[in-house]
């Protein structure tokens, strides 16, 4: 009578075994790329014209600046909702800083664990590396 537990025993053993095999053998046939990106491409950041405030930088400063730097008492005083206030910015080197997150600046967007991305911040540069188009 005790044949038949060992036997049970061993049997339960021998599928615990090749369970975990198989799941070994998944995890390495898992997807190669684990680059969200590289999985779900986004758009390309198209830069091939000309950076200017009103069809570049306005809409990148409207859509993660102007909802505190805006209006009567802007946030740290700093007003980005006019073309003339986000060149005086830019032209202080505060703009770029800020939302690269250089060290000796306050980090923009402020309280977001992240930059703005990529693509806006490689706009702006271009906005400001061409004397700050209209």
């Amino acid at each position: 009578m005790l044949v038949r537990p060992i036997i049970n025993m061993r049997k339960i053993s021998i599928l615990i075994l090749l369970a975990t095999l198989l799941i070994y053998l998944f995890s390495l046939s898992s997807c190669y790329y684990d680059n969200l990106e590289r999985l779900n491409p986004t758009s390309v950041c198209d830069t091939s014209g000309s950076a200017t405030y009103s069809g570049t930088v306005k809409s990148i400063m409207d859509n993660n600046c102007t909802s505190c730097h805006s209006g009567a008492s802007p946030s740290g005083n700093i007003s980005l909702d006019t073309y003339t206030a986000v060149k005086n910015v830019g032209i202080t080197g505060k703009l770029y800083n800020s939302i690269t997150w250089a060290s000796g600046t306050s980090p923009m967007p402020k309280g977001s664990n992240s930059k703005i991305d990529d693509c806006s911040i490689i706009k702006i540069k271009k906005w400001i590396d061409t004397n700050y188009l209209p």
